[in-house]
């Protein structure tokens, strides 16, 4: 089943919000970060602009997170740029 991009942005503010509100991840999260992002970018679905022009940002946290030897202090640093982007997906209109 192919997720729509309502469904993945859910799906992506969920996990962020996980990250930040819990400061704890895994390896296949931050892939499915990855994936997720990767996927929006490549359909250019996002009708939001602000939210279009972070996804870099968000597929960088991602991929960084996949590789990190201490997961806990990667979600940490990117606390408040976890925080902004949770707030830009909120914004957009999830109907």
């Amino acid at each position: 089943m192919e997720l729509n991009t309502n469904n993945q942005l859910t799906l992506l503010m969920d996990l962020l919000d996980e990250h930040h509100s819990d400061c704890c991840g895994s390896v296949s999260e931050y892939q499915q970060i990855t994936r997720l992002v990767k996927s929006l970018m490549q359909n250019n679905s996002i009708p939001d602009q602000q939210l279009h022009t972070l996804l870099p940002e968000i597929y960088h946290y991602g991929k960084n997170g996949e590789s990190s030897r201490d997961i806990e202090a990667h979600i940490t640093a990117n606390n408040k740029q976890l925080a902004a982007w949770i707030d830009a997906i909120q914004q957009t209109n999830l109907s």
